[in-house]
């Protein structure tokens, strides 16, 4: 049975990728179809385990217009929580996961004359389901991606099919870059750029746009960072009146769900705010992943994304 807010789904596909990236396609365990969704939509994937609870924000990369099932791509990270090793380790075809409904904080803007896409590694995700819904269009698109070597190259056979010359791969291994500059300084008015990938190729792709004149409305990212692990730390909700310990190999946001205290949560990447939460007291330094909050409010240590972010102290006290 699926908690309340998520849909109960059965894995009815598993497709190896690469070394690392596997496609899993998620079947309503009821039938019929599963709520409509743009590109760019991402879900959060629930995993029960024997011992905690996973909650990993995955893009859809399925068609829009097929919603018999959801597809998403899962790349396996050996430094982490665990949310991707449970997926690659112990979910099979017929295993029951829950789902959150689609939320899209990455949307293609309408008004756009033209779509430069630029992917890094697992960053393709997005992308697949957008170039579908551009495919049917009539703006010019085109994506530029970048991977290790040609075995890394996850979704390459169906995107040269379905996309043709819009498509342009590069090979790290063979010294093919792509060359940033050139790209985003010669592009006509109207356009748009939008990059998906680690954080290095989001911080160039940007900076460049902002030297070459772009306006912030035209430039579009997404990364959602994976929360790192840390210290072992307590944690106060004051309005719970609940102390919760933080262990090193979960989030803050996943420890004060373990401890029966809802808290609010989007993109659970430290993307979209959603989580912001009012930081009352704290003995030590909090240490910000996010994409969220500006430099001042990091360093006013006044607030908190608990999804990404954690602290280096013996006592946190969250308005919570």
């Amino acid at each position: 049975m699926s908690h309340a807010n998520t849909i109960l789904v059965r894995v009815s596909a598993i497709e190896p990728l690469t070394p690392l990236i596997k496609r899993f396609a998620l079947s309503p365990a009821a039938g019929g179809f599963l709520p409509a969704f743009s590109g760019g939509s991402h879900i959060i994937v629930v995993m029960r385990g024997a011992t905690r609870v996973h909650r990993n924000p995955y893009s859809l990369l399925s068609p829009p217009n097929l919603l018999d099932s959801y597809q998403i791509g899962v790349r396996r990270m050996e430094v982490s929580r665990g949310g991707s090793m449970f997926m690659h380790d112990h979910v099979r075809i017929g295993s029951e996961l829950e789902i959150t409904h689609p939320v899209n904080l990455f949307n293609l803007d309408k008004l756009a004359r033209k779509h430069i896409l630029i992917a890094g590694g697992i960053g393709i995700t997005p992308f697949m389901a957008q170039m579908e819904d551009l495919r049917a269009g009539s703006v010019p698109y085109e994506l530029h991606y970048s991977v290790r070597g040609p075995e890394h190259s996850a979704f390459r056979d169906r995107l040269l099919e379905r996309h043709g010359a819009r498509i342009r791969i590069y090979h790290d291994s063979a010294n093919d870059f792509i060359d940033v500059e050139g790209l985003l300084g010669n592009q006509p008015l109207g356009t748009h750029v939008y990059v998906c990938g680690p954080a290095g190729m989001i911080e160039k792709v940007v900076g460049t746009a902002r030297i070459a004149g772009w306006s912030g409305s035209h430039i579009h990212w997404e990364q959602f960072s994976a929360p790192p692990v840390g210290d072992a730390f307590d944690v106060f909700l004051a309005k719970s009146g609940v102390s919760v310990r933080v262990p090193p190999d979960q989030s803050l946001l996943e420890a004060i769900e373990a401890a029966g205290v809802d808290a609010p949560y989007l993109c659970r990447g430290g993307v979209c705010g959603e989580c912001r939460t009012k930081v009352l007291e704290v003995d030590g330094v909090l240490v910000h992943n996010d994409h969220f909050l500006s430099s001042e409010e990091k360093e006013s240590g006044r607030a908190i994304m608990p999804c990404v972010s954690r602290a280096q102290c013996t006592k946190l006290v969250l308005d919570l």
